[in-house]
């Protein structure tokens, strides 16, 4: 006589597949054999579920593709879909299928598609996957090209700031710090001036332990500062001016008590000696949109536990957000679309196509 536990099923996989098998929701006819590993794979997919190569393409699974478009590590390098604007013709369900395609709210994603400046939809992991988008979404009328990370030099130049300047007629001299050596910028190798607000908010928790998670404590800090990213011609590295820890002697007699305003008398002086040069400004209009595929950076950590008295105990912690690495993003952005201009329908064959 069978035992009770016979028939009772595993609550375990017994294989290496993961739980939602691709058998699971397609038939055996729908299945991609991946070329290297000679698994199954869904035929959503645009790389192996299993070792990750490109997954090989017929007529029916172009049709069936899905981008994933999963959140990437700080240290990955990926792929961005930008818009090419104007987008015109976009119907409810055009809107609709692009927002399930590139996984965003419909109100964020009309609010994307209505700028008149080019912006980020999409951040894949994959140039195969940003080629995805990007057809998927030409048939919805919606022209990109594909940028990848690596052409916006992040992380291999740094941002240089920059302490202080000295002006004359044909040069200005800027200084990192008093002991540094002036750096000579001709007025006429300026190319583009992109200025924003950083933004910063950290807020400190102390909760007691125990079965009743009370707040203890709490603090919250926030700063913001404005600043200008001066791009020279043939440099990526922008030199960078922020307000709060810049010496505005520069402006001579028109400078004034508050550092907001002689950042904007500063760049009028700029502009003034460089009529040649481009300014952007629209990075605090654009926040929002941008927050949706270009996020700002989170941070949380505990600070420990520490002994209230003896027997409680509590334990500390920090989130801190900053749009930092948002801005840098974008003002790369409007550097790169300068240097790189292109008609539209050549963009999405040259930025970033390499195969």
């Amino acid at each position: 006589m069978p035992r009770d536990n016979d028939n009772v099923p595993l609550s375990i996989s017994t294989t290496n597949e993961p739980a939602d098998s691709p058998q699971a929701r397609y038939g055996l006819d729908q299945l991609v054999r991946c070329n290297e590993c000679l698994r199954a794979n869904p035929p959503t997919r645009v790389n192996c579920l299993y070792c990750a190569t490109v997954l090989p393409q017929s007529d029916t699974t172009v049709s069936l593709q899905k981008p994933a478009l999963r959140p990437l590590e700080k240290w990955e390098q990926g792929y961005n879909n930008i818009l090419l604007p104007p987008v015109v013709n976009l119907t409810t369900a055009k809107l609709a299928e692009a927002s399930e395609l590139l996984r965003l709210r419909p109100d964020d994603l009309e609010r994307i598609l209505s700028s008149p400046l080019p912006m980020p939809l999409a951040r894949a992991a994959t140039i195969d996957e940003a080629r995805l988008v990007q057809r998927r979404l030409s048939t919805l009328e919606i022209n990109s090209f594909i940028m990848p990370d690596a052409d916006l030099h992040i992380d291999s130049a740094g941002i240089v700031k920059i302490r202080s300047l000295e002006i004359d007629e044909l040069h200005v001299y800027a200084y990192q710090s008093p002991e540094t050596p002036a750096i000579q910028i001709s007025w006429s190798d300026f190319a583009l001036l992109v200025s924003g607000r950083l933004i910063f908010k950290r807020v400190e928790l102390l909760e007691k332990t125990g079965a009743r998670a009370d707040i203890l404590d709490s603090s919250e800090f926030f700063a913001d500062e404005t600043v200008v990213d001066v791009y020279i011609r043939h440099q990526p590295t922008p030199y960078r001016i922020a307000s709060n820890s810049f010496d505005f002697s520069c402006l001579g007699s028109r400078k004034g008590l508050l550092a907001g305003e002689n950042t904007l008398k500063l760049l009028q002086l700029l502009r003034q000696h460089a009529p040649h040069v481009e300014y952007d400004d629209s990075f605090n209009s654009v926040r929002k949109s941008l927050e949706v595929v270009w996020p700002s950076e989170q941070q949380n950590e505990s600070t420990g536990w520490r002994r209230e008295r003896p027997g409680k105990y509590s334990i500390g912690s920090v989130a801190g957000v900053n749009n930092e690495m948002q801005f840098l993003r974008y003002s790369r952005l409007r550097y790169y679309l300068q240097s790189n201009a292109l008609p539209p329908e050549e963009a999405g064959l040259i930025h970033g196509d390499n195969g």
